[in-house]
This record gives C-alpha cells, structure tokens and sequence, in this order.
C-alpha cells in the first residue's frame, strides 16, 4: 500500500482528501501545519506529499525543498494562489504538481496515481544495473564500474560497452556499435569505432589487467570470454 503525507491546515479539506485517497486505497497520513508535516517525514516514508502553501509554522513554499532534501518523492501543490507566477515557481522549485482551489477530488485523486506510478517507474530504472564479470553498468546514472572503481567514460564509449553487455556472447559489428553509440549511418572506412574500444581498453587498464572486450577479426567486437 502507497503512503501520502496530507499537509493541508483546513480540517475539513484535509479530511476530503484523506477520505478520497483512503478510498482509492491509499494509507494517508493527516499534518495540519508545515512543522508537524517534518515530524511525520523524518520519521517515516511516504510516496507522496499532498500540500497546501498557507501553512501555519512553515509555509508551502518553505517546507517544499525540506521535503525533497528528507525524502526523493513527487509533490503535488493544492492551494488557492492561482497566479501563473505562483504556479511556475512552486514547479521550477520542484514541485511535481499544482492543483489550485477549488478542485474536484477525483482529479486530485487521479493525479496522485499518475505521480506515484511515475516515480516508482523512475525507481525502478534507476536500480537497473547490467553486469559483467567485475564490470558493472548503471545505465540511468551513465556510471562504469570496476571492482567498485569508477571509470570516467564518454557518452559512446558508455553506450558501446552498454551494447556488448546486452548479450555478452554476442559479436557486434562495427555497423552494429555505430547504429547504437552514435544513432548515425555508418561509414565502412571509418576509423571511428577501432580509436573507441582501444580509449576503452587504456581506461580499463588503469585498474585491472583483465581483458574485458575482444576483437573477433573480420567480424567486429564482444566481450572478452
């Protein structure tokens, strides 16, 4: 079960969201003032915060970046400052959503399914790690691993590496790497590719002896059996 923190100082529109969002299966928790919305937070984990911006103690737009530094979850801003200032400045500052009063619960209750479900998408991606051997890549984070050291790569030495983890039997072409790394028509004579995997190989070098890619002669690359 999904948990939203509802930081609204109205009773009575803290209790319509709380009631909607339990309704639509989510474990909500009630705050009526930014500071008593902090407790919550250092203290347990949410998946979402529904706040207002006229909150007694911390304002909306002063608890907003403490949310983001205590916890990473998407934020959805319900309040009656309708401006387009206001609105552009809560979202540049970080803020996933803005809803302005009066709204309809369900659409609030609509838009905090499509929040929660995209950061847990982006969770999701960002735990995703190829591996190979002492090699290991986290593709969201564009960051090379050996034997827990990072290696500094360019954007299509990342992307040639990622390509040969994908089926690490598998010999690539030089077509194949160019089609993939550089999203370009490849050029037969092009040295390209050859200057790429041996900028790979010295950087790879610098913290183990292992070979990791081999050249399979008139054919192309894959990763070192």
């Amino acid at each position: 079960m999904k948990n939203i923190i509802v930081i609204e100082d109205d009773t009575d529109i803290n209790n319509i969201i709380t009631k909607a969002l339990e309704k639509a299966g989510y474990n909500c928790t009630q705050a009526f003032s930014g500071t008593e919305a902090l407790i919550y937070l250092e203290r347990e984990n949410y998946d979402l915060a529904v706040m207002d911006l006229m909150l007694p103690g911390i304002s909306g737009e002063e608890l907003l970046p403490k949310i983001k530094t205590l916890q990473k979850i998407p934020v959805m801003v319900v309040s009656s400052k309708d401006s387009l200032d206001s609105k552009v400045g809560l979202l540049t500052d970080g803020a996933e959503d803005y809803i302005t009063k009066p709204f309809e619960i369900q659409e609030l209750v609509a838009r905090a399914g499509v929040q929660i479900r995209r950061f847990s998408e982006k969770k999701d991606r960002d735990s995703e790690q190829m591996q190979y051997k002492n090699l290991l890549l986290k593709p969201s984070f564009f960051k090379a691993y050996i034997n827990n050291e990072e290696i500094f790569l360019t954007k299509q030495e990342f992307k040639i590496l990622e390509l040969l983890l994908m089926h690490p039997g598998r010999v690539y072409s030089k077509q194949d790497i160019y089609d993939y790394a550089w999203e370009d028509v490849y050029i037969g004579e092009d040295k390209t590719i050859n200057v790429h995997i041996s900028n790979i190989r010295k950087k790879f070098k610098e913290v183990t002896e292992e070979e990791y890619i081999e050249t399979v002669w008139g054919i192309g690359f894959r990763l070192a059996r």
